[in-house]
């Protein structure tokens, strides 16, 4: 007797869609990165400095910690996941199944990450800072 697996699917609440999307939009990223994460992990030393605008993840230079920031928010979100090795947590990042559905949607009508509205901005900054502040 054969079973196969079949993964479930993921429904979420559309609050959960639209503060995904609004963080993805808001960050300093380009969807290469998101890509990127979707088929395999991605380590932080290849976002950061220069490395990170030669590969299209970025277009400005970030520093360690700020990139860390971002991607935490990210991670705060539902959008990435922090990889884990046989010794625990990694510096390596990939897409939720959350991530993915928005990467893929994205890819697939537009092929990059829409801008942010300055009234997006404001909601994603203040939804940080009231995190930060919790």
């Amino acid at each position: 007797m054969s079973s196969s697996f079949k993964p479930k699917a993921y429904t979420y609440e559309p609050k959960t869609i639209a503060r995904a999307k609004r963080a993805l939009s808001c960050s300093p990223f380009c969807l290469k990165l998101f890509q990127d994460m979707r088929n395999q992990s991605v380590p932080i030393n290849k976002i950061v400095g220069e490395t990170g605008i030669k590969l299209s993840y970025t277009t400005k230079v970030f520093s360690e910690p700020r990139t860390e920031d971002q991607l935490v928010w990210l991670i705060d979100v539902g959008l990435l996941r922090r990889e884990v090795d046989g010794q625990g947590l990694t510096d390596s990042f990939r897409l939720t199944p959350l991530g993915r559905e928005i990467v893929n949607e994205w890819e697939s009508s537009r092929n990059k990450i829409p801008s942010a509205s300055i009234v997006d901005r404001f909601s994603n900054w203040s939804k940080r800072w009231l995190q930060l502040s919790l």
